[in-house]
C-alpha cells in the first residue's frame, strides 16, 4: 500500500516510515510540477522500504460517498435541481458526481445540500463555485467563508 505524502509550498515532503515512524524531509522540487501521479520508493534507515505517492493538492481531500442534492439558478431565472454524490471533500472544495450530465460554466454558483456520515449526520448546506466539469463530475470550490465550518473541519480530521 502506498503512503500519501503532501508537497508543501516550499516543495518539500516529509516521509514517515510505517515501521519505525522515523521522519525524513526531502526537497521534491523536480516532482512538484509534473502532471502525472508521482510515486517514489523510500528506504528508511531502519531497513523498511515503502512507496509514497506525492500529493500536489494544498489541502487534505477525504474520499466519501455522501448522497445529496444540488440546485442551480439558470440565467433565465429558472431553477435546475438534481441528485448528486459528494465523491471527495476538502476544506476548500469538493468533487461531485451528478446523476445526469449538466452543462455548467466555470464560475457558476450551485447550492448543495448533503449530510455527513458522522454520528450526528450533520446537515451541510453550501454555496459553491464550479471550477471544472467532466461529463457527470463537477469540481467545485466553496464560496468565500463557506468553507469555514467547524462541523466540516472536525469531519475532515476523522
Amino acid at each position: 500500500m502506498d503512503v500519501r505524502v503532501y508537497i508543501t509550498k516550499n516543495n518539500t515532503a516529509t516521509f514517515v516510515c510505517p515501521n519505525c515512524e522515523n521522519t525524513t524531509t526531502a526537497d521534491v522540487t523536480r516532482y512538484a510540477k509534473m502532471d502525472k501521479t508521482v510515486r517514489v520508493n523510500i528506504k528508511c534507515r531502519c531497513g523498511q522500504a515503502f512507496r509514497a505517492v506525492l500529493e500536489k493538492r494544498r489541502r487534505y481531500r477525504k474520499h466519501t460517498r455522501l448522497p445529496g442534492t444540488y440546485s442551480y439558478e439558470r440565467p433565465d431565472g429558472s431553477t435546475d435541481k438534481g441528485i448528486m454524490r459528494v465523491e471527495d471533500i476538502s476544506s476548500s472544495g469538493m468533487k461531485l458526481k451528478l446523476n445526469v450530465g449538466r452543462t455548467f460554466n466555470i464560475g457558476d454558483n450551485l447550492k448543495v445540500e448533503f449530510n455527513l456520515d458522522d454520528p450526528q449526520h450533520t446537515l451541510i448546506e453550501k454555496v459553491v463555485v464550479v471550477k471544472n466539469v467532466t461529463d457527470t463530475h463537477v469540481g467545485v470550490a466553496f464560496k468565500e467563508r463557506e468553507g469555514d465550518d467547524p462541523s466540516l473541519g472536525f469531519y475532515l480530521l476523522k
